[in-house]
């Protein structure tokens, strides 16, 4: 969903973005107000092969940003030497190669707070994000910093067996802590800009986090796939799930230590 920040209007155009098949760079002002940087980078992510510039500026170009998206165009259409300054246009952002992805989210995380209070809630979500963070670091993974989930984290692998097994662990530590997650993996294509991770993949791994039980790790069948033999757990199958947002239906199974 491409949405303006206004509230009479909004586009759809998730359905069409992955039939592009024209090189197509994706040009966003990062302080557009109108249009928040999001839109653009959901669009990229969907456009195979896409690629991703942000620069300075609002939703109106000045001078400045005029020439920031020449040059950019240029460098995209003739492979020519940008005649700005690198620094006046952020370095554009490829998909990696296949990342597992990892979302942990508290359950239930509202009647908590009502239980415990909102003092006592923070401290113990705040101490369990370093222990989920230290976790993730342990299993060879990258917790995104700039991703703010409020009670949970995100986290990125190179090894769907490492993802699994950061998942698990994480949901012991969520447990121990009183404070059960729901835990969700799916692997594929990310976008990496500033520190941070956009792509269906990620909004698939979010989507699947949502359905599972507190405590329950629950992976897509591409994930079940690549560690199928080597991360020495048994999967469960929970079948086809249709996730908001999604197209097609997911196939999802549980995780657990056999």
């Amino acid at each position: 969903m491409v949405r303006s920040s206004e509230s009479f209007f909004q586009w759809d155009l998730t359905a069409l973005l992955s039939s592009i098949s024209t090189p197509t760079i994706v040009l966003h002002a990062r302080n557009d107000r109108a249009a928040p940087i999001e839109g653009g980078q959901e669009i990229a992510a969907g456009i195979p092969g896409a690629r991703f510039v942000s620069f300075d500026g609002h939703h109106v170009p000045d001078r400045k940003q005029m020439a920031q998206m020449d040059d950019a165009i240029r460098e995209f259409v003739l492979g020519s030497p940008p005649r700005l300054d690198q620094t006046a246009v952020s370095a554009p952002t490829l998909p990696s190669a296949m990342t597992a992805i990892l979302f942990a989210d508290i359950a239930d995380s509202t009647a908590l707070t009502e239980r415990l209070g909102d003092a006592a809630f923070r401290d113990k979500a705040r101490i369990l994000d370093g222990t989920l963070r230290k976790v993730i670091r342990d299993h060879a993974g990258t917790p995104i910093e700039g991703k703010l989930l409020g009670d949970g984290v995100l986290a990125v692998f190179s090894s769907a067996r490492q993802a699994i097994e950061a998942a698990t662990a994480c949901g012991r530590a969520g447990n121990e802590a009183g404070l059960p997650l729901h835990l969700g993996l799916h692997a594929g294509d990310v976008i990496r800009e500033d520190n941070n991770v956009y792509g269906g993949a990620v909004n698939i791994a979010s989507r699947i986090s949502g359905l599972s039980a507190p405590g329950e790790v629950l992976v897509s069948d591409t994930v079940r796939s690549l560690a199928r033999t080597s991360a020495g757990v048994s999967f469960e199958d929970r079948g086809e799930q249709s996730l908001k947002g999604v197209g097609d239906p997911v196939r999802v199974f549980a995780a657990s230590p056999p």
